[in-house]
C-alpha cells in the first residue's frame, strides 16, 4: 500500500495537516515516518493520506530527508 519513500499528510493526531515521509513498513497496520514538523515515529496507515511524489530515501540522513521535504512544499 505504502512503499518507502511515499510522501505523505498526516490526518490525525497533534501532527495532522503536516508532510511527511515513509522510511519503513513496520507490519500490515504501521510504517515509520519522518518530516520537518513530524517526530521520528510509527504511524497507522489509517492515519495518512498518500501523496504523489516519492523521494529517494536510502542512504540518507533524517536530516537530508527533511530539507527534500521542505524543497517539496517550496516548489508546491
Amino acid at each position: 500500500m505504502l512503499e518507502i519513500g511515499r510522501v505523505c499528510l498526516k490526518t490525525a493526531g497533534r501532527e495532522a495537516g503536516k508532510k511527511c515521509v515513509v522510511l519503513e513498513r513496520i507490519d500490515e497496520n504501521f510504517v515509520l515516518v519522518i518530516g520537518p514538523e513530524v517526530r521520528k515515529r510509527r504511524c497507522n496507515v489509517k492515519h495518512l493520506e498518500p501523496l504523489p511524489q516519492v523521494i529517494e530515501v536510502k542512504g540518507k540522513s533524517d536530516e537530508e530527508i527533511k530539507k527534500e521535504i521542505e524543497k517539496l512544499e517550496e516548489t508546491g
